[in-house]
C-alpha cells in the first residue's frame, strides 16, 4: 500500500489548497502565510498556526513532502525577460516557491495565479516562470480555468500550473490534469440567504441612488436576484444570469467593492461570499473587512480538488509515491 502523499501549504490563506488535497487524503506537514489574522482563520479550521514570512524560512526546516501548494502573490517582475534564470525572481514570491523546489526537490506542485500573470510585461514574467521550472527539472502543463465553466457560478479566471519531476517519467497531458467544462451546480440564486434581515449588511440611500440611476441596463434577466458591483455615481455594472462577477480582495477595503443583491438592498454576506468559492458549509469564517478580504483572496476549492485528484492518481499510476 502506498504511504499517505505529503504536501505543503505555501500562501495558504484560508486554506482552500489544504481542503482539496486533504479530501484526496494527503497529509500537510507544512503551511505558511505573512498575515496574522487570515493565519488564525486557517488555525480554527485546521488546528495548525501558519509558520510565518516564507521569505525568512529555511528550506532545511522545511519536512520533507510531496507536492508543493502556492497561490503566489504576483509582484512586478522588475528585471524578468533578461534571461537572468532562478535570479530573474529575486524579490518575488515566486523566488520562493522555486527556491523551495530547488532545494527540496518535491515529487509535483500545484500553482495558481491571476490570469493577468500570463500577459503580464507582454509575456515576458510567464516565460520567465516557465523557463524556470523548466531549469529546475519538472514537467508542467498549465490553463487558464474560469470557475463559471466549471460548476461554480462566479466569473473567476485563474492560471493553474501543475508539474511533476522529469525524473519520475510520468507523461502529463493536460486533458488528463484539468477538468472538463461543465454545467453549474447552482447559481447564486441558490445560496442566496433571503429568510433572514441581515440588517447590518443594508445599503445606503446613495448606493440606492447610484444602483437606480443604471438598474435600466440590466437585460435578459435569468435570475431571482440581480446582483450590483463597481457602484460609483459616475457608473454601476449588473449581473442577473446567476453567476457572480469576480469577488476581489478590495471587498475588503470598504465603500461599494462587496456585490449587491439588489432585490434585497444588502450586500453578499461573508458567508455567500464564502459559498461563491465552493468552500464547504462547515468552514468557519469571521464577520467584516479583513473576511471579505480574505475571501476575495482565495481559491476556488472544487477546481483544486479536480486537480488534486487528477495530480495524486498520476503519482500513484507513476509509481512516484512508494
Amino acid at each position: 500500500m502506498s504511504k499517505k502523499i505529503k504536501f505543503i501549504d505555501l500562501f495558504c490563506g484560508l486554506g482552500g489548497f489544504r481542503i482539496a488535497l486533504e479530501k484526496q487524503n494527503c497529509k500537510c506537514v507544512f503551511s505558511s502565510d505573512i498575515d496574522e489574522a487570515v493565519s488564525k482563520v486557517y488555525e480554527n479550521n485546521f488546528g495548525d498556526y501558519p509558520s510565518g514570512d516564507i521569505t525568512k524560512i529555511d528550506a532545511k526546516d522545511i519536512p520533507e513532502f510531496d507536492i508543493l501548494c502556492g497561490g503566489f502573490p504576483c509582484q512586478s517582475f522588475s528585471i524578468a525577460g533578461k534571461r537572468l534564470g532562478f535570479e530573474d525572481t529575486r524579490g518575488t514570491m515566486f523566488f520562493e516557491v522555486a527556491r523551495i523546489l530547488r532545494e527540496k526537490k518535491p515529487k509535483a506542485f500545484i500553482l495558481e495565479n491571476v490570469k493577468g500573470l500570463t500577459n503580464h510585461d507582454k509575456g515576458k514574467t510567464l516565460n520567465t516562470i516557465l523557463d524556470i521550472l523548466n531549469e529546475l527539472g519538472y514537467d508542467f502543463v498549465y490553463k487558464v480555468l474560469n470557475s463559471s465553466d466549471f460548476g461554480i457560478p462566479q466569473s473567476r479566471e485563474r492560471w493553474y500550473c501543475v508539474g511533476v519531476r522529469k525524473d519520475l517519467k510520468i507523461n502529463l497531458n493536460e486533458n488528463d490534469i484539468f477538468p472538463p467544462e461543465q454545467m453549474l451546480l447552482y447559481s447564486y440564486d441558490d445560496i442566496i440567504d433571503d429568510k433572514k434581515k441581515y440588517d447590518s449588511y443594508k445599503i445606503s440611500d446613495i448606493c440606492k441612488k447610484n444602483i437606480q440611476t443604471y438598474i435600466d441596463k440590466v437585460k435578459d434577466r435569468k435570475s431571482k436576484y440581480t446582483l450590483a458591483y463597481e457602484i460609483r455615481p459616475s457608473r454601476c455594472q449588473f449581473r442577473a444570469n446567476g453567476i457572480s462577477p469576480c469577488l476581489t480582495a478590495k471587498m475588503g477595503t470598504g465603500g461599494n467593492n462587496v456585490p449587491v443583491v439588489v432585490e434585497l438592498n444588502r450586500k453578499l454576506t461573508e458567508r455567500e461570499c464564502l459559498k461563491l468559492m465552493g468552500y464547504p458549509d462547515t468552514y468557519k469564517i469571521g464577520t467584516g473587512a479583513q473576511a471579505y478580504k480574505q475571501i476575495g483572496n482565495s481559491v476556488i476549492v472544487p477546481i483544486l480538488e479536480y486537480i488534486s485528484k487528477q495530480l495524486v492518481e498520476l503519482l500513484k499510476k507513476g509509481e512516484a509515491i512508494q
